[in-house]
């Protein structure tokens, strides 16, 4: 039972995935465009498979946090998280192929 002028913290499980594009400071200062590369990496892949595993990003819609060329995903549970980061990978595998 709660006292008058407590606050009922709620706690739930989650795994996080912490992303970053390796070389990013380099891409930018050597390539045009790559700003936009990645914007249209990360509409067309990265938050179709983020969805697809049931992952939510923190901060921009309800929830997303993004940190330039980096960003955060919560997903519900390891396994979710773990199929996510590999469907990414895999995804951008072929597209560079």
């Amino acid at each position: 039972m709660e006292s008058a002028g407590q606050t009922r913290v709620e706690r739930r499980l989650a795994a996080i995935l912490a992303a970053d594009v390796a070389g990013y400071s380099r891409l930018m200062a050597d390539e045009e465009g790559t700003f936009e590369r990645l914007r249209a990496l990360r509409r067309e892949l990265v938050d179709p498979k983020i969805a697809e595993h049931r992952g939510r990003i923190p901060g921009s819609r309800p929830g997303t946090k993004t940190t330039g060329d980096g960003l955060l995903v919560e997903f519900a549970g390891v396994v979710d998280a773990v199929h996510g980061a590999v469907a990414v990978q895999q995804g951008d595998a072929r597209a560079q192929h």
